[in-house]
């Protein structure tokens, strides 16, 4: 009988569910680090919340675990890379708390709009101040919603209830799925100026960090409200103090903050700002149905192997791992390289296995691919969950299984279609475990991918490579490998290049600003 450690308050229902399933569940909260090592070597699998750190000592000591499960969707306290060096599986619950924070931010809006928080304090002191609180009505305003994902998607459905005109921005939301969800699908400038009230959804990721920042702020209409309860680090807080402190933002309602515990913070104390410490998630339906999930998730696996919202390891078989996993990387990377490129909502996605590969089990390869596609705009999409967001945004997948061999022995195409242009990259496996890319739009080209990449398409024109190349020597950037393609002589050609070093922003500027350049990106992969 598989044994599991409950080490945090989890609902009494969770408990019923492991032992209704033939599995032994001990409940031992509040353990002290020591205390839980002592114990960890036990128990098959290991039912936390946030407060039970898993560290990398822990899990040394945890002989026989096989599993953790992660009752919500932050893993921050659990060491995931030591957690995979071990074999162990690290499960979460990523949509068990949705619907509440996205009611949480639909109430920070009210509260916002009528100084709830404010007026209720006043009255409480015995001031009743009638005249001094003077909010705004929700009806015929314009919600500008900066993440339209599945928490975004319910709060613009519960502000269209209010009669509110709900405009979104998201590079992946299609222009069907915007249909379907009956908001405005706009650009981020144009939300700006447009939006009464702007409440954020989106993960904390390079892309969008500081996305409100005292730019952004001075973009929007005066008297605008923000709302966010996604992450802290979305929002410039000093920028914030200060277009409060103009006028320029009229109020603000913050759930997140950048240091959190926040104990201390220049907005605290303004009358223009509502505050709550990071409730988004604190309902009890919410704490039941994320406890439940992670007990039918981990019962599932102990039981059967089955693998549902693992964070560090893909849904295949013992006997297929093998022979899939140079494909898994070569997936993932190909994946990755359209998803860094994509900058608008992606329609649909055509994966191509040629030869060797489609006779293999495909279905955690196009998972693969899809994480490494959708990873650049949301980082809690694992190749578990990956095709559920394509599904949640309408993203088409579609897969085709040729076995006869091309050019290649083996190759993986994959074309994303968006609401602007078709973009294709194909890869194959050298010496049965290398991956490299050998095609992009349709130009040959033969490249591995490093950490660190620069990728350009230009003009095929004479002293291209020199100017480029002078450019980067100057600019303290190494070249590590160098790769050229073209369509034909004078024609369209890509370099890819491998460097030493992350390029800037600044040095990315001047690379596009060379004569021939139509594209520059830098990219990054593990």
């Amino acid at each position: 009988m598989p044994k599991v450690l409950i080490s945090d308050k989890l609902s009494p229902a969770a408990v019923q569910i492991f032992k209704d399933r033939g599995i032994e569940a001990d409940v031992k909260t509040g353990l002290a680090p020591d205390e839980l090592k002592a114990i960890i070597g036990q128990y098959d699998g290991l039912a936390i919340r946030s407060n039970t750190k898993v560290t990398t000592e822990i899990l040394a000591a945890a002989t026989n675990l096989k599993v953790v499960g992660r009752a919500g969707i932050g893993v921050d306290n659990v060491d995931v890379p030591a957690a995979t060096a071990r074999g162990i599986v690290v499960m979460n619950t990523p949509f068990g708390n949705s619907i509440t924070t996205a009611e949480h931010a639909i109430a920070m809006m009210f509260a916002l709009a009528r100084e709830i928080p404010q007026a209720d304090a006043s009255t409480h002191a015995g001031k009743w101040e009638k005249n001094r609180f003077m909010g705004v009505e929700l009806t015929g305003k314009v919600l500008g919603i900066v993440g339209c994902g599945n928490i975004g998607a319910i709060v613009a459905d519960r502000a269209q209830g209010l009669r509110m005109r709900v405009i979104a921005y998201d590079p992946f939301l299609s222009v069907e799925r915007a249909k379907e969800l009956n908001v405005e699908k706009v650009e981020l400038d144009e939300l700006f100026p447009r939006a009464d009230f702007i409440t954020l959804h989106t993960p904390l990721t390079d892309a969008t960090r500081n996305i409100i920042d005292a730019k952004a702020m001075a973009k929007m209409k005066k008297g605008v409200r923000i709302i966010n309860c996604a992450r802290g680090g979305l929002v410039v807080e000093e920028d914030l103090l200060a277009a409060l402190e103009s006028g320029q933002v009229a109020g603000a309602a913050l759930d997140v903050f950048k240091t959190e515990p926040a104990k201390e913070n220049a907005l605290f104390g303004n009358p223009k700002v509502v505050c709550t410490p990071h409730l988004g998630a604190s309902t009890s339906e919410a704490q039941e149905n994320v406890a439940l999930q992670v007990a039918e998730q981990m019962a599932d696996y102990l039981l059967t192997g089955a693998v549902t919202n693992a964070l560090n390891i893909p849904s295949v078989s013992a006997e297929d791992a093998p022979k899939l996993r140079p494909y898994m990387t070569l997936a993932n990377q190909i994946g990755s390289f359209a998803g860094q490129l994509t900058e608008t909502g992606i329609k649909d996605v055509k994966i191509e296995y040629l030869g060797h590969v489609a006779s293999l089990n495909t279905k955690p390869l196009t998972a693969m691919v899809l994480e490494g596609l959708l990873k650049p705009m949301n980082e809690a999409v694992n190749m578990v969950n990956a095709p559920v967001v394509a599904k949640e945004r309408n993203i088409k997948v579609s897969e085709v299984k040729t076995e006869s061999e091309g050019d290649y022995h083996t190759l993986i195409r994959l074309t994303v279609t968006t609401d602007k242009r078709e973009r294709s990259v194909a890869g194959t496996l050298f010496g049965g475990d290398k991956a490299r890319v050998v095609e992009i739009k349709g130009i040959s080209i033969e490249a591995e991918l490093g950490q660190n990449m620069l990728y350009v398409t230009n003009q095929d024109k004479p002293g291209f490579i020199g100017a480029l190349g002078t450019l980067l020597g100057a600019n303290g950037v190494n070249i590590a490998t160098f790769h050229l393609g073209r369509s034909e002589a004078g024609g369209d050609a890509i370099l890819l290049t491998q460097v030493d070093q992350p390029v800037s922003n600044d040095l990315l500027e001047k690379v596009r600003a060379l004569p021939q350049v139509v594209q520059a990106k830098f990219l990054t992969f593990a």
